[in-house]
């Protein structure tokens, strides 16, 4: 492939990636946003403590749609048409296992997830309401992320971005009927965001009657390896999904017990504006894994660095764009989100957002390093950077560094970790790279 086309496809799949990444990523922000203005501090405290069991089912959908839609894609460079029918449904057979424990555990068990994410009575309602109706959403939030992924890897990103943003469009118009003028309080702002999906995938049903689609569902038992192998791949982006929302866990429980509930409204603005930009990075990599696993299948190595090289600079220019924005503007940002002028709250906001941001060149530069390791059928590498920044270096790092400087520990934590991750996961492709012919 010369220059000039990669460069076009790398265009072309990431800036329509990333435009979806941010309309998906509008789930939370809508809801943050509306909540704080129409509930106050106690609905933003509420929010925060959900996000982790919403970032667990969509972690989940990603990893069923990210690891399918790779063998899919590395299959269809190598015109194995009966291996792509199989990698897409025995992505489906998983998804029926999962979709009914999330349900069952909506169902059941609810109200002791309410507890364990640490819902004090203040808030212990708000939070029940948002974790029972996002469980039982949950079929709708992983076969939309499923669709997506197989639908990007099929050729048509441009379906993908629009069915996502449609998705997005409808939540924040939603959220504001239901929070507002119909006064539906929290279970609005959930429902609309829980109707998102179903909207995309009216969307993305029009594309199972084109000519151009070449995955279907084929009678067949389920295969345990092909499983395993979609399974392999997929769990980074599960992990990258769950670890965030475990990190979000302990953050809160570290502020409470340092801040009480204002500094974990305070935590609230900062972790939903980063779910925006981390948002972006997820975009640029999703992006360019379709065209990373083509290349593997086909074994064009000088492709796969190309696109890689591509990503990372893109990745390292925007960081610079959006920590100045954060930096310069952390004042009117936190003031958005605090309708009650509560002048704690936005102090803590506002020095948060300075110190927490500085760690998105390095996330960046993870996430993209991460799905570069999957899409090209290297998972190991991947798993590491994965767990390292999202559980064996954050966890510890922000008790200890919460300890030694109170909030501004628990602020430092996550660049310190990404740095750290960054470091290792560059010695480590730098090892693989020696490798490749």
């Amino acid at each position: 492939m010369n220059k000039k086309h990669y460069r076009k496809e790398f265009a072309k799949y990431t800036t329509l990636n990333v435009l979806g990444m941010l309309g998906l990523s509008c789930y939370i922000l809508a809801d943050t946003f509306f909540i704080s203005n129409g509930l106050g501090a106690d609905g933003l405290t509420a929010l925060n403590l959900a996000i982790p069991v919403y970032s667990f089912v969509h972690g989940s959908g990603l990893m069923l749609g990210m690891g399918g839609a790779t063998k899919y894609s590395i299959y269809k460079s190598q015109k194995k048409q009966n291996n792509m029918n199989l990698a897409f449904t025995n992505t489906l057979y998983m998804y029926g296992i999962l979709a009914l424990i999330f349900v069952l555990a909506g169902i059941f068990l609810s109200r002791q997830i309410t507890t364990l994410v640490g819902a004090d009575d203040a808030v212990f309602a708000m939070t029940h309401t948002y974790l029972k109706v996002i469980l039982l959403f949950a079929p709708a939030f992983m076969l939309n992320d499923i669709f997506i992924c197989f639908v990007r890897n099929d050729g048509s990103p441009r379906l993908a971005m629009t069915a996502m943003l449609a998705g997005s469009l409808s939540n924040i118009v939603l959220d504001y009927i239901f929070i507002f003028p119909l006064k539906m309080g929290i279970f609005g702002a959930v429902f609309a965001t829980s109707l998102a999906p179903l909207i995309s995938m009216g969307i993305l049903s029009s594309y199972g009657r084109r000519k151009e689609n070449q995955f279907h569902f084929i009678k067949t038992k389920p295969a345990l390896a092909a499983g395993r192998s979609i399974l392999s791949l997929g769990v980074p982006a599960l992990i990258t999904e769950v670890s965030s929302g475990i990190v979000i866990i302990v953050f809160n429980i570290i502020i409470l017990g340092l801040l009480g509930n204002v500094g974990v409204a305070a935590y609230g603005i900062i972790a939903n504006l980063s779910l925006v930009v981390i948002s972006i990075y997820t975009g640029i990599s999703q992006g360019i894994q379709p065209l990373l696993s083509r290349a593997h299948g086909t074994r064009d190595t000088a492709n796969i660095k190309n696109l890689l090289r591509c990503a990372i600079t893109t990745a390292a220019v925007l960081s610079c764009v959006f920590y100045l924005l954060i930096n310069f503007f952390a004042d009117p940002i936190a003031a958005v989100f605090n309708k009650e002028h509560n002048a704690q709250l936005q102090e803590i906001a506002i020095s948060g957002l300075k110190l927490y941001f500085t760690a998105i060149p390095f996330a960046g530069f993870n996430i993209i390093l991460s799905v570069y390791f999957t899409s090209t059928e290297t998972p190991i590498p991947a798993h590491i950077i994965s767990l390292l920044r999202g559980l064996f270096i954050i966890i510890p790092a922000a008790f200890l560094l919460a300890g030694l400087w109170g909030i501004t520990g628990v602020w430092l934590a996550f660049p310190v970790t990404e740095l750290l991750a960054a470091g290792l996961g560059w010695i480590i492709y730098l090892r693989h790279n020696r490798t490749l012919p």
